[in-house]
Formats: structure tokens, sequence, C-alpha cells
């Protein structure tokens, strides 16, 4: 192999596969970040049957991918390979601060708990956020 993928990117299926590979490898460290800064284990809770985990988790996946879909329609690979990843981490950034920023109650704290209207909203916020992102990186 001579180590030049600029042959394999020119041919569509070789493109395809360089955009799904880095959306992947994106969509699993963000998530490991998502998990790592959680007061809960996502999945550990996610298998208990904590509906409000799956939801919540449920809406870091899509707003992760929405930002790398943006990211992908808008951009040549190597600058798809930047945009998606600032997009992940103002994502990554707009989850902490919701979590900071909410006066009421900790929002890791009542998702653990299995409340489903904390978990709905934090799903809605990274949804939200993901499409703002988006339109920013478009």
């Amino acid at each position: 192999m001579t180590g030049n993928i600029e042959p394999l990117l020119e041919q569509p299926f070789g493109l395809m596969i360089g955009y799904l590979s880095i959306a992947v490898m994106e969509l699993i460290v963000f998530l490991s970040c998502f998990e790592l800064v959680a007061k809960y284990r996502c999945w550990q809770e996610i298998k208990q049957g904590n509906l409000a985990a799956s939801i919540a988790t449920g809406g870091k996946i899509f707003g992760i991918s929405n930002v790398i879909r943006y990211a992908a329609v808008h951009s040549p690979i190597y600058e798809f390979m930047i945009w998606s990843l600032v997009g992940a981490v103002l994502l990554f950034a707009a989850y902490i601060l919701f979590e900071f920023l909410t006066p009421v109650f900790r929002i890791d704290e009542e998702i653990a708990k299995g409340n489903v209207a904390v978990g709905f909203i934090a799903m809605s916020v990274s949804v939200s956020v993901s499409f703002l992102i988006g339109v920013c990186i478009g």
C-alpha cells in the first residue's frame, strides 16, 4: 500500500467508507465522553430498564449523528473531519452547560432516578442544539 488515500476517495464507494468510518468513530468517542461526565452509567441504566436514561442517551446519539450529517452534506471529507469534530465538541459543551445551568435540580441525578420527564427534556435539548449547530456548520 502506498499510503496515498486520494485514489480511494475519488471513488463513490471509497468516499462513503471514509465518511462512514469517521462518523462511527466520532459517535463512539463522543458517546464515551458523555458516559465519562455523566453521574450515572448510561448503558448500565438502560440495561436495567431506566427509560429516562434511554431517552437521554438516544437524544445524544441523534444529536451527534445530526451534527455529523450536516458536516458531511456541506463539506468535502477533510473539512468534514474538522467540522464534525467541532460540532460534536459544541454539542458536548452544550450538554455540560445544560447540566450546570439548571438551577432547580441536577439533570444527571434525575435521569439516574428514572425521571422520564427530565430524560425527555435532555433529549430535546440534545436534538435542538444539534440542529442549531448544524445550521451554523452549513
